[in-house]
């Protein structure tokens, strides 16, 4: 495995336990929907840091124009997670958390394609 692909599954790693750790932290407060979002928000910001420093130490672009293609790469993920989320939550009844790791998973791919190529683009 690539140097580049280590360091985004640990960072994509930590970034997904943050996200669930918030989830789990403010689930019981909240509608799960938002509960997700609240979480996404908190670790967008694991999510950026690692992946411009250890993924795509070697981008080709400035760390603004990194953060702004990054932030839209962040959001088409979360809005395919969160699709999918609502979608196995609401319709298909898994359990929230199971639900949201499952989105996180499906995400997870379409967010590495995103970064490797347009957001840390080399």
């Amino acid at each position: 495995m690539s140097k580049s692909g280590f360091w985004f599954i640990a960072v994509g790693s930590a970034a997904a336990l943050t996200h669930m750790l918030v989830f789990a932290l403010t689930h019981s407060h909240v509608w799960p929907e938002v509960a997700n979002a609240i979480g996404f928000t908190v670790a967008f910001f694991v999510s950026f840091s690692g992946h411009r420093w250890l993924s795509f130490s070697d981008a080709g672009t400035s760390v603004t124009q990194s953060f702004s293609r990054f932030l839209m790469t962040a959001l088409a993920g979360f809005a395919t997670n969160e699709i999918v989320f609502v979608l196995l939550l609401r319709e298909l009844g898994w359990p929230s958390f199971v639900a949201l790791f499952a989105a996180l998973v499906f995400a997870a791919g379409q967010t590495f394609l995103l970064s490797r190529y347009w957001a840390f683009r080399r």
